[in-house]
């Protein structure tokens, strides 16, 4: 094979700073009065992915990142640090309502397309 110099360095010399878009890749769904949330989550484990429910927004952050005292690493073209996303989904939902599991690098939420309405446990105030 014969070498070709600086052929290639165009190609892995990539100064850009990776995009959130690109990283959390994101397709939603509506099917049977839900939304289905199918976010690719490559190469981070379930363990660094959060989501959390605040003020009628779902946030998703994920998290990579490469310990460089275990690993010597000669070329790396996946992206490290955090990431998140947030989605709007308007007042009413619960914790409960919102339901999600991780597959194979894919993230899968699942919530419906109205808030479902709970009904209020009757409280008593303690007289002192």
């Amino acid at each position: 094979m014969r070498y070709y110099p600086n052929y290639f360095d165009d190609f892995f010399n990539d100064t850009k700073k990776q995009d959130t878009n690109t990283v959390l890749r994101t397709d939603i769904y509506e099917k049977d009065g839900y939304y289905q949330i199918c976010m690719e989550v490559c190469g981070i484990q379930k363990e660094n992915i959060q989501i959390e429910l605040k003020d009628g927004y779902l946030k998703i952050t994920a998290t990579r990142n490469i310990n460089k005292e275990d690993t010597r690493v000669l070329r790396q073209e996946r992206f490290t640090g955090t990431y998140s996303r947030s989605f709007y989904i308007g007042e009413g939902y619960k914790q409960e309502d919102i339901k999600a599991h991780f597959d194979n690098g894919e993230l899968f939420i699942l919530l419906p397309t109205k808030p479902v309405k709970h009904e209020e446990e009757t409280r008593y105030i303690n007289i002192q």
